[in-house]
């Protein structure tokens, strides 16, 4: 039913042909409880516990908890977990098992252990189904609670957890075996399956309910449920054991790029304007995978940076420029964040020039920055930083027309600049070589009438042009782009509401759209970019009602 590639673990008959895994943070106390149930008191009888997991790094101390049926910190718990050197422990506060393997980071690995129950109750931990250690264990496991993703003496888990199986009164694998690429299906003897939908990450095969928890570290008092991994991307990659018939949303997804690109899905918004005097400096986030209100970050470095636009790479947001609404009060500043860790921005040097209404984009390497408005005219200019080294930015080159308010669209070796205002509404979209400084080029034309101050996205093979002003008002529609062909825009869909000035950010599977200028708007708007269609309801951006820069550290040159 699913086969494994080299990107991703899929499916072949539809979302649910493979459905997904749960992120866990591991430092905002989330996770996956059952409390209280005797299914999870084994005795001394047998049983099997088995999971795949995927870290990015080992535990800086302490341990990462995959499974705890602790109700307090005894003898008579089982504790699965990792190890700072990368080793999987069973054990009930005293080690039972430490395994000879040292998991390898930013791989799906396979855990099961087994007791079997033959007399000495012998019981294997096996590692992507080959025996690793075994062990005589007679412990007599009296606990009735389950934790997923932490332990009872609170070590949590970073990563992600998929298909969590335990089987009561069952040896399932007495010798090695090849885990299966499918997902796990509950028996007679199944006492707990879960981590497999990608909607749901309280999702339970044998109708217990589960309690999912978290405390936002930036607060302390908003509750958040653990994330399910994001579905980002498209399926790509060599296939083993059969064809892939659709794309990897909804499933358990081992995404394509860099490792440290590898399961991300944070937004944010910087800047913007909204109705009082001095339009202000904030930063908010979202989760771009799960719909809500905006959570604050932090601040940019100065206030007042309406029409601002971010761009950024798989760690770092950085935004350019911006200004008061009358464009009388202009800014080359350039600043930026961490986009892992809540704080405010940082100074990171200046651009060419000092406008507002200008167009970023970046491939994780270089981000540029693309025409303008100086009181009284618009720009062409087109400068370029290195996002990984502080300092000024430097020319790149100009854009075909002389505009501002464009829309801007990426992948990791192409950007596109798309209509703005001449001063009249313009339909010219033009491109250029991200590697390669120099002047843009033409691309085509915008298929709806000439407009400006439209949000921009893309998922690095499709670029999306939403909302905006035109000659005769403004408009919800959506229009695209393939960012690889040069050509004219085609149709996609309609905005929930007319939105000028919307904010945008992406990842490589939506985007997102924020705000409004007239009528002043902070409502958000998503898209799945790969299909075409309306608009859904995301949530608003409490911080901003209108041209706010967006960013994620999976846009869609990250793809």
């Amino acid at each position: 039913m699913a086969n494994l590639r080299t990107n991703n673990l899929s499916g072949e008959q539809g979302q649910n042909a493979y459905r997904g895994s749960v992120y866990f943070d591991g430092e905002d106390n989330s996770n996956l409880a059952i409390t209280s149930n005797s299914d999870f008191t084994f005795g001394t009888g047998v049983f099997t516990a088995e999971c795949w997991i995927f870290i990015g790094s080992y535990p800086p101390s302490n341990v990462y908890g995959i499974l705890d049926t602790g109700t307090s910190v005894n003898a008579n718990r089982f504790s699965m977990h990792v190890y700072p050197n990368g080793k999987v422990y069973i054990d009930n506060n005293t080690n039972l098992i430490i395994s000879d393997t040292i998991l390898s980071t930013f791989s799906w690995h396979h855990l099961a252990f087994v007791r079997e129950g033959t007399g000495s109750n012998e019981s294997k931990l096996y590692i992507n189904g080959v025996l690793d250690k075994s062990a005589t264990i007679s412990t007599d496991f009296t606990n009735d609670d389950i934790l997923i993703g932490k332990t009872i003496d609170n070590y949590e888990f970073k990563g992600y957890i998929s298909n969590a199986r335990i089987t009561k009164g069952e040896a399932v694998y007495t010798a090695n075996f090849t885990p299966s690429l499918s997902e796990l299906t509950a028996d007679a003897n199944t006492v707990l399956l879960c981590c497999q939908d990608s909607d749901d990450p309280t999702q339970e095969e044998t109708g217990k309910t589960i309690t999912a928890s978290g405390n936002l570290a930036e607060t302390d008092l908003v509750k958040q449920q653990p994330k399910v991994i994001p579905p980002y991307g498209v399926d790509a990659g060599n296939t083993f054991g059969g064809t892939i018939q659709q794309s990897s949303q909804g499933y358990m997804y081992f995404p394509t790029g860099r490792t440290e690109e590898r399961g991300r899905g944070r937004g944010l918004y910087g800047g913007g304007g909204i109705s009082t005097p001095t339009n202000p400096a904030n930063i908010a986030y979202i989760d771009v995978q799960s719909q809500g209100n905006t959570t604050r970050f932090g601040d940019l470095t100065t206030s007042n940076r309406v029409w601002i636009h971010g761009f950024g790479s798989s760690t770092r947001a950085i935004w350019s420029g911006g200004g008061n609404t009358g464009g009388s009060n202009t800014a080359n500043t350039i600043d930026f964040v961490t986009i892992a860790t809540t704080s405010n921005a940082t100074d990171f040097g200046d651009a060419t020039v000092a406008a507002l209404a200008r167009a970023s984009l970046s491939n994780d390497t270089r981000g540029l920055s693309a025409c303008g408005f100086i009181s009284p005219a618009n720009i062409n200019t087109i400068d370029f930083v290195n996002v990984a080294n502080l300092g000024n930015a430097t020319d790149f080159g100009d854009a075909t027309v002389t505009r501002r308010g464009v829309a801007r669209m990426g992948s990791s070796t192409r950007g596109i600049f798309a209509g703005g205002m001449t001063p009249s509404a313009s339909d010219v979209m033009d491109f250029v070589t991200i590697a390669s400084t120099g002047n843009a080029q033409d691309f085509g034309n915008l298929v709806v009438a000439a407009r400006h101050d439209s949000g921009g996205c893309s998922n690095g093979t499709r670029g999306i042009i939403a909302g905006g002003n035109t000659p005769s008002g403004d408009v919800n529609t959506i229009q695209f782009v393939t960012i690889a062909s040069a050509g004219d825009a085609s149709d996609f869909g309609d905005l929930q509401q007319t939105m000028e000035a919307c904010g945008s950010l992406d990842n490589t599977i939506r985007g997102v759209f924020s705000g409004s200028y007239t009528p002043s708007l902070n409502t958000m708007n998503f898209i799945t970019i790969a299909t075409t269609g309306n608009a859904l309801d995301f949530g608003d951006n409490t911080d901003s009602n209108y041209a706010a820069g967006g960013t994620s550290d999976s846009h869609g040159g990250l793809s």
